[in-house]
């Protein structure tokens, strides 16, 4: 049945900083809703806005954390955990890279980061769990990743190994999520293992299709892979349970296509714009959502190669909005309908 889409909400980490109105959630909030923004998506990484231990242990900080959220004027719409899920596997061409976004005291060991990065998966449920949430975003993280183009060719078996060791690890966290009646919505992004439609069955299929398991859709990602992010929905709109809102552009040239991420962003193919600055078509998208009954929040998520945030969080804002169809509970046609019985149809169709 068709619905009508929750928004416009905003992505807050790539908002948060270290100056007002950006360094705590109740100035961030508040500032979010002065934009025209209903929902706010909290990163947990982030102590500025959010204590995640404390949130797992605590109903009475989740309550307050709602509170400061609604004397704003805003809900929350899911807590994310890309970093965190990004952790759960981490290829070791990575491991410096990604030690960046683990506490100190795991630098250099890839084994501990790891189990942190699972202990901040399970506090999340939690926490989720603690403030109402149904659904969470994350990362599947990747350990096949650097083995995307086959060349030299891959040793047999490798990436069957590679999917069912991501299944190992995080069957436990989704059954956690599970107890906690709140889904996992990865983000299909190049860089993980799973970043399309048929890396997801690939996961899907090593955590035995665990209900919890879904997707996080944002079609940015997929313009630049060249993806039909429309028939996309078509095919997995009973899996998707969170939607960020960004924009990219697809623009070839002689000298590079999608593989160009050598080239500064600016001068790559493939560019993240604010909303409206690229090429996704938004109004087949929230079309196809609400035709499928997707009935979350529509997130902004922030991410562009020229336009600065603030410009592109306040056209964000009325730019979902426009986009956020008001379902019907009637049909076009119906001023020419009449009441009709057995019979009558019967009757119309010359059946005796």
């Amino acid at each position: 049945m068709a619905t009508t889409i929750k928004g416009p909400a905003i992505f807050l980490a790539q908002f948060a900083g270290d100056e007002a109105p950006f360094n705590s959630l109740g100035a961030i909030a508040a500032w979010a809703a002065g934009l025209g923004y209903k929902g706010v998506q909290i990163p947990t990484w982030d102590g500025r806005l959010f204590d995640l231990k404390k949130a797992a242990q605590s109903q009475a900080y989740c309550d307050e954390v709602k509170g400061i959220c609604a004397d704003a004027g805003v809900e929350i719409t899911e807590l994310s955990t890309h970093l965190q899920g990004q952790l759960v596997a981490v290829h070791p061409a990575y491991d410096a890279q990604f030690d960046g976004f683990a506490p100190a005291s795991v630098h250099g060991n890839p084994k501990a980061r790891q189990q942190w990065a699972v202990e901040q998966m399970m506090l999340a449920a939690k926490a989720s769990k603690n403030l109402g949430l149904d659904a969470s975003v994350s990362f599947t993280g990747a350990l096949a990743f650097p083995y995307l183009y086959p060349w030299p060719q891959r040793p047999a078996g490798l990436i069957e190994e590679a999917f069912a060791e991501l299944g190992r690890r995080w069957k436990p966290i989704l059954d956690a999520y599970d107890d906690a009646g709140c889904d996992v919505g990865y983000e299909i992004h190049p860089g993980e293992d799973v970043f399309d439609g048929t890396t997801f069955e690939m996961f899907l299929d090593a955590v035995g299709g665990h209900k919890r398991c879904t997707i996080n859709y944002d079609p940015s990602h997929f313009v630049l892979q060249q993806l039909d992010y429309l028939a996309f929905i078509d095919i997995y709109h009973e899996r998707i349970s969170a939607f960020h809102v960004k924009d990219a552009e697809f623009n070839p040239t002689g000298r590079q296509g999608v593989y160009s991420g050598y080239a500064g962003w600016t001068e790559r193919a493939g560019r993240f714009r604010s909303l409206g600055d690229g090429q996704v078509d938004f109004g087949g998208i929230f079309s196809k959502l609400s035709q499928h009954g997707y009935d979350s929040w529509a997130v902004l998520e922030w991410e562009c190669c020229l336009k600065h945030p603030e410009q592109g969080a306040a056209e964000g804002a009325p730019f979902i909005a426009s986009h956020i169809i008001q379902v019907t509970e009637k049909a076009f046609d119906d001023f020419a309908g009449g009441t009709t019985d057995r019979a009558a149809l019967r009757k119309m169709m010359g059946i005796e």
